[in-house]
């Protein structure tokens, strides 16, 4: 007699192999719980911004009032607005927390994780950004003139560029509908590429605290995944918190007030995670430089695979690096204070070193893995 014989379902085998029996270093640390609150995050913001989305108006004349309208007169709507509005600052701070450990402990020598994770940040500031503009409040109108108005920089086209992108000689009604658009796209974009993300570090395996190839694994579930289901559950009783008792602590003043083309606010400034980025760009006293420096800023990550030494360890095992990465860090925090303050001295010239020191991290730290 024969026994039956049943064919394995080769998803259910990938997904048990990756996901259950992955193997996993054992000294990994509450940090590497990073990438499970960023997928929490993510899927946040997508389910709330799809809610959003159903009742809104991309209109210069109209956003204002009707974003306001939703959150005062429609069930849970001002809930819906405030968690999404929050849980982009949940997701940047998770975002810099994963992204400041995988620099600590050297994990971008994970090329292709870490141009993923990269490309997946820079959508996110754009998305985030987008989004911003479209309540048409008068600190999002003046930062979307400002912001897109660096794109006349660009050599030849930068003037068309920009006519481009406003849809007319400033921000109006095409750019709201074209912001609305991508702000609303680029999530699931940001989805596929966090799943690449995911195959390429289930197909290395993480790093660690040494920075070194570890022998001593674990399979993921259910040690790890225990884990991150309890930074989970941590994370999100403080995120209602907020969202239920302090939902505008994070927000500015100038949020409540309607766009006006032909009146400037004081002290334009975005949201407190572009101000470190905002601090570079007016640091720098020419215009192209600015926009330069503010893009190098960020593309500088990309490089760091490849300036690096990866037979040395982790930041964590050598006081130099150590050191300048506190550094890096530090310059961060100030960058960020010193872009909510006014452009005057002698704020300007502290903006200028805070920048010089960011920048020479990237270029400090490859040599001394050289000594």
């Amino acid at each position: 007699m024969l026994t039956p014989t049943y064919k394995k379902d080769p998803l259910n085998s990938a997904i048990n192999s990756t996901l259950v029996q992955l193997p996993a270093p054992v000294n990994l640390s509450s940090l590497w719980n990073m990438g499970s609150l960023l997928f929490m995050c993510l899927m946040i913001q997508i389910i709330t911004g799809v809610l959003l989305a159903s009742s809104y108006s991309p209109s210069m004349e109209n956003s204002f009032y009707l974003v306001n309208f939703m959150t005062e007169n429609s069930d849970k709507g001002w809930l819906i607005r405030y968690t999404h509005a929050n849980g982009a600052s949940l997701f940047f701070m998770c975002m810099y927390t994963h992204i400041g450990r995988g620099i600590y402990y050297k994990s971008y020598f994970m090329i292709h994780t870490w141009m993923a994770g990269v490309t997946i940040m820079i959508l996110t500031m754009a998305a985030a950004f987008l989004g911003y503009v479209l309540p048409v409040n008068q600190m999002s109108f003046w930062g979307a003139s400002v912001i897109t108005n660096l794109f006349s920089e660009v050599p030849y086209i930068g003037p068309d560029l920009v006519q481009t992108i406003w849809g007319g000689p400033l921000v109006s009604n095409p750019t709201i509908m074209r912001f609305f658009t991508f702000h609303f796209m680029i999530p699931f974009i940001i989805l596929a590429l966090t799943m690449v993300h995911i195959i390429y570090l289930h197909t290395t395996g993480s790093s660690n605290n040494l920075g070194i190839s570890s022998v001593k694994k674990m399979i993921f579930h259910p040690f790890l995944s225990m884990k991150d289901a309890l930074g989970v559950f941590i994370v999100i009783m403080s995120f209602m918190y907020l969202c239920l008792h302090q939902p505008l602590i994070l927000g500015d003043d100038e949020n409540f007030v309607l766009a006006n083309p032909s009146v400037t606010p004081h002290h334009i400034q975005p949201e407190w995670y572009f101000l470190f980025a905002y601090a570079i760009l007016r640091s720098i006293p020419n215009k192209l430089g600015g926009v330069i420096a503010l893009a190098l800023s960020v593309l500088v990550l990309y490089s760091l695979p490849f300036t690096s030494n990866p037979d040395k360890k982790s930041t964590n095992m050598r006081p130099l690096s150590k050191i300048l990465f506190w550094f890096l860090v530090g310059s961060v925090l100030a960058l960020s204070w010193i872009g909510a303050r006014p452009v005057e001295e002698p704020f300007i010239v502290v903006g200028q070193i805070l920048t010089v020191v960011y920048f020479l991290y990237f270029i400090i730290s490859p040599l001394t893995e050289k000594m």
